[in-house]
């Protein structure tokens, strides 16, 4: 690696990371690294001690980020100091890395990349496995008493996967990232099934016919004991991500931690204050009632679209969408009701669907459709064309999100 000169700026340090190191999140699926060599290397390298760190693992298609924050407010409010890693970000790199909700210090990440840039690498390690390695590091160094940590991709080899956590969580499998992953249930739950280890216990989620198979053949093979979560009265994707998290709190064994209903009930109401979390049916205006979510493939636009078609049956709805250019928006707009209006725009990021990509498909649907080049702009005239009691929905990418709230 090439030494540079130290940058004094954060967001000069944080675009020399984006820029040096391949990301998901700006270039898509060439930044995955399937091997988890580069990791442990970098763990070497920080002196990372990963035997004295106590981990909860959650992984899954859809619902992992809300899981994990919902399991690591449980344990704030237990009064355990409690690392999160979660990712992608919305505005800020920071917060992927918090510990009871505050995300890592500037000048803690100025330091970890300066150091990183002065070290003479052998191997090419992505954005994400320094990102991870820099958690790690910093979750160490305060001490904390457990850490939550969210998958990126897959589950078997993600840069997460070297931990042995205390009890390991899969929340769902859906049709995401196949390209890496695998086109079928059944190859995707082997992979995130790749988490489960030996006689650690493992709670599952949402299953199918092709998919608790899966699940059950590794804890058998691991000696891992797997707990459903019972999800038979839950009506809105929050609510099936508060019942898997509430079944594996109830079954982690912490020091210092047990199950308590009145922790757990103060967690879901700090959940913002404890873990920053946004972005997942987050309401930022209600006048008109303006929503964003970050649901942007076939599983999590399906429940997107269920629980709005629940909560407001009978208001007009206003869809602000825009997508990445990897994922299948014919099928995602089948999904989405004939009498929502539709307005397409494009976001910054490269890695945007165009315009004319979105009016090729549409034309094929019957829903009244708009276009816009600037997100900003799309969802002024969302907000202009509808009064008090309509609803708008604004999802389809972190990148859209990034660019709203």
């Amino acid at each position: 690696m090439i030494k540079h000169k130290y940058l004094s700026s954060y967001q000069e340090n944080i675009d020399w990371l984006f820029n040096q190191f391949p990301a998901f999140q700006k270039v898509g699926q060439s930044a995955y690294k399937p091997t988890l060599d580069n990791t442990r290397t970098l763990i070497a390298q920080f002196e990372v001690i990963l035997e004295k760190l106590q981990f909860v693992h959650v992984a899954g298609t859809n619902g992992k980020g809300t899981t994990a924050s919902i399991i690591a407010s449980t344990f704030t409010e237990a009064g355990l100091k409690t690392g999160l890693f979660t990712s992608p970000h919305i505005n800020d790199f920071r917060e992927r890395i918090r510990i009871d909700g505050e995300m890592i210090l500037q000048n803690k990440v100025n330091h970890f990349i300066e150091t990183v840039r002065e070290l003479d690498f052998q191997i090419r390690p992505s954005f994400f496995e320094i990102t991870w390695v820099m958690a790690l590091l910093h979750f160490q160094q305060e001490k904390c008493d457990a850490i939550v940590v969210e998958t990126g991709l897959g589950g078997r080899l993600d840069a997460t996967n070297v931990i042995t956590p205390l009890i390991s969580v899969i929340t769902n499998i859906g049709l995401d990232h196949t390209a890496i992953l695998g086109d079928t249930l059944g190859q995707i739950a082997m992979e995130k099934a790749g988490i489960i280890k030996e006689n650690i216990p493992v709670v599952i989620g949402q299953t199918t016919a092709d998919t608790l198979p899966v699940f059950k053949q590794f804890s058998d093979n691991r000696n891992s004991p797997m707990f459903l979560a019972d999800l038979d009265n839950t009506n809105t994707t929050f609510e099936v991500n508060k019942k898997i998290a509430q079944t594996a709190l109830q079954r982690v064994k912490l020091d210092g931690y047990y199950f308590d209903e009145s922790v757990f009930d103060r967690a879901l109401k700090n959940l913002i204050s404890n873990t920053g979390f946004r972005g997942r049916f987050q309401t930022i205006q209600k006048d008109p009632l303006t929503i964003v979510d970050a649901a942007h493939n076939i599983d999590g636009v399906t429940r997107l679209v269920k629980d709005v078609a629940s909560l407001y049956k009978t208001k007009k709805i206003t869809a602000v969408y825009g997508a990445s250019n990897d994922k299948d928006i014919e099928e995602i707009l089948k999904l989405i009701p004939e009498d929502w209006n539709v307005i397409f725009t494009e976001f910054k990021n490269s890695r945007s669907h165009s315009l004319e990509r979105f009016r090729n498909v549409a034309k094929h649907f019957k829903f009244d459709a708009k276009f816009y080049t600037n997100s900003t702009e799309a969802l002024d005239h969302a907000q202009s064309a509808n009064n008090k009691d309509d609803v708008i929905l604004i999802f389809g990418s972190f990148f859209l999100l990034e660019e709203i709230i």
